[in-house]
């Protein structure tokens, strides 16, 4: 029998060497000579070791599980592209992308990088290929010259030529997040393995089994040809692979990020449900200590930008706060008026993203209140230090560099607004609870009516 195995967003699964080292043990367990294991981006970054590491921690579990193909996520290039070719061509395995340029070219062809491979299991030939989000360049600006074009377009392509190869089953390995449903509906695929938007997914469109396994090397997904079933397994109930988890434990003995700047008496939640469904106490945290460094009028943190993760507890170091906000970039001040800045917080709203769910809200807010109507999609209320919004008014907001970069989130604010930047999110962070203790609570910033 054909088994697939998929794994996805593995990203801060590198900060726990138990949990790393027992997805391995998990894949190598399951694995047969009927089987191939496959992964679906953003398995090299972000994380405290990927920050530290850029990316070359992704390399003890690589060599690991000797993984069949990978494709790239939009944090694949975390470090830029020629960062990335470097993990690419010392990974034993294949990456797989049909939508991903360079200079005209293939990116990567002179390594590893190919847009399809067609692999022999159980006497079965499967053709396989790669897409990533073609929203990568806009919402990771360490993409530089590299061009990510219509995943359709490329996956028609890619099917034509894998079905002129007379391939039994054709699976796409997708970074597309909701855009899987799309491919599914408009070309002819076996199996989407699925990445990106980090809730579980296991779906049926017509004949097309779609999957998605979530986040952090929780889960690891089994599919069976030609019936396309799927087992979850739970890697906490597997065994563990010690050298994985050996490697994984010297690197973070190596970082040198285990100095303790606050205590913490009640648990700060950061799952999805905390960061994604309004506001919480983690998203206060964070958009306080960004109004803190800056002195700015607002504090704005995107929910995206803080990774989900054991909750914050007890005694927190430095490394548990670059795992809370693990990018190598600065916290910046933007101007915008009144008006401008209603937009931002109307956009706060979930659904337009590319990676959201119907029922996300994305906007963590420090030095303003709001309410948003649901049903009307409108801001039915705003206010800055306790006084209405101004439209006319100039107001200066602080927020990650990145949201300046990316139209994929609060499209309303840009490179133009910028006035400034200062130090690294994290750095702020950790000298914020150095400074002021960790003991956020919920106060009413952001309600919904």
């Amino acid at each position: 029998m054909l088994r697939l195995l998929h794994y996805s967003d593995i990203e801060n699964a590198y900060d726990d060497p138990d949990r790393l080292a027992r997805l391995a043990g998990t894949i190598e367990t399951r694995r047969d000579a009927d089987t191939l294991v496959f992964g679906t981006g953003d398995n090299t970054s972000p994380g405290i070791l990927p920050l530290v590491t850029k990316g070359e921690q992704a390399l003890d579990f690589f060599h690991a599980v000797d993984p069949d193909a990978d494709t790239f996520g939009n944090h694949d290039f975390d470090y830029g592209p020629d960062r990335a070719l470097d993990i690419i061509e010392r990974a034993p395995q294949p990456w797989l992308c049909a939508n991903v340029e360079r200079g005209g070219e293939q990116f990567g062809h002179e390594s590893s990088v190919r847009p399809w491979q067609i692999f022999e299991r159980d006497g079965q030939r499967v053709g396989v290929f790669g897409l990533v989000t073609p929203k990568t360049a806009s919402i990771n600006p360490a993409t530089e010259d590299v061009v990510f074009t219509d995943p359709i377009v490329a996956a028609e392509k890619a099917v034509d030529a894998l079905q002129a190869e007379g391939v039994d089953y054709v699976v796409c390995l997708s970074h597309l997040g909701r855009g899987d449903e799309t491919l599914a509906a408009e070309v002819d695929v076996d199996v989407v393995l699925g990445g990106h938007n980090h809730a579980e997914l296991v779906e049926r469109l017509d004949d097309t089994l779609l999957t998605r396994p979530g986040v952090n090397g929780q889960v690891l997904f089994e599919v069976t040809l030609p019936e396309k079933t799927v087992t979850r397994h739970v890697v906490t109930d597997g065994p563990r692979d010690e050298s994985v988890a050996e490697a994984v434990e010297t690197r973070l003995d190596e970082a040198g990020v285990d100095e303790v700047v606050a205590t913490v008496k009640e648990p700060i939640e950061r799952t999805e449900v905390a960061c994604f469904h309004g506001e919480s106490r983690v998203g206060n945290f964070v958009a306080d200590a960004y109004r803190w460094e800056t002195d700015a009028d607002v504090g704005l943190q995107n929910s995206g930008g803080i990774r989900s993760g054991p909750a914050l507890s007890g005694e927190v170091t430095v490394g548990d706060l670059i795992s809370l906000i693990p990018f190598d970039e600065p916290l910046a001040v933007a101007e915008l008026t009144g008006k401008e800045l209603r937009e931002v917080f109307r956009q706060g709203e979930g659904t337009r993203l590319g990676f959201g769910e119907p029922d996300w809200w994305h906007a963590h807010l420090s030095g303003a209140t709001i309410e948003y109507d649901r049903a009307s999609d409108t801001l039915a209320s705003a206010t800055v230090n306790g006084e209405p919004l101004d439209s006319d008014r100039t107001y200066r907001v602080a927020l990650a560099d990145y949201l300046l970069h990316s139209d994929d989130e609060f499209p309303a604010v840009g490179m133009d607004h910028r006035v400034g930047t200062t130090r690294t999110q994290y750095e702020v962070l950790a000298d914020y609870a150095r400074s002021e203790g960790l003991n956020p609570t919920v106060e009413g910033r952001i309600r919904h009516v």
